[in-house]
């Protein structure tokens, strides 16, 4: 499933979650100029690697990755998924939420899944990028928050669909639970190429944490979506 577009108008312009993606981007543009050799030490660098904490706590050197590696992708598809669901459900909470507020709210997101991943495979030696579980606490927050609101979903091949955003996400996040759950009970976790504790690390923060951030008188706005 696919989302195209969600059925709850924004009241003002999005500047915070578009700033976001123009920056993850530029970032990623940047990336793709950098030769392999030169890839794989920024990626190794500002990526999440769980070993370097673990083998050397009290660097605090070994901290920056779980805030720098939101901002890092692998690929164009992986960047562009990644914006396109931030694109689509960001910009309502930002609404509810205000500029400053929901940046904080997704940084600390972003934090909480790169700490999910870190303490479900923390002697992984493979680096973890990408924007995904920060976008999963929007997600998470916009389950809760928008509950009358409907996708507009393409289903291969060619079937175009409206369904409850709720249960989009919430079949998105029971599958993330499952992967997770799947790779650590096969043990694959330092292997896997999808970080699922991360996504369902981000969602779990966002249901949990998002009303902190609402600005007042946004839960009544919030009652009539």
């Amino acid at each position: 499933m696919f989302p195209l577009r969600d059925s709850t108008p924004s009241s003002r312009f999005p500047v915070v979650t578009v700033s976001i993606i123009i920056l993850n981007l530029l970032v990623f543009y940047f990336e793709s100029g950098l030769s392999e050799l030169e890839l794989n030490a920024l990626i190794y660098h500002l990526g999440l690697v769980p070993a370097y904490v673990q083998h050397a706590p009290s660097d605090l050197s070994v901290y920056i990755p779980f805030a720098t590696s939101m901002f890092l992708h692998g690929s164009w598809m992986h960047v562009i998924g990644n914006m396109w669901m931030l694109w689509l459900f960001g910009d309502n909470v930002e609404d509810c939420m205000g500029r400053f507020k929901y940046l904080l709210f997704y940084l600390s997101t972003g934090v909480i899944a790169a700490l999910a991943h870190f303490y479900t495979d923390p002697q992984s030696t493979m680096p973890v990028v990408g924007a995904s579980g920060a976008v999963a606490g929007i997600m998470g927050a916009y389950f809760l928050m928008f509950k009358k609101a409907r996708v507009l979903t393409f289903i291969f091949p060619i079937f175009l669909i409206t369904i409850p955003a709720w249960f989009f996400l919430g079949v998105w996040a029971v599958t993330q639970l499952w992967s997770g759950a799947t790779a650590l009970m096969h043990n694959t976790g330092n292997s896997a190429q999808i970080a699922f504790w991360a996504h369902v690390g981000g969602f779990a923060a966002g249901m949990v944490l998002y009303r902190i951030f609402l600005q007042p008188g946004a839960r009544q706005k919030l009652a009539d979506h």
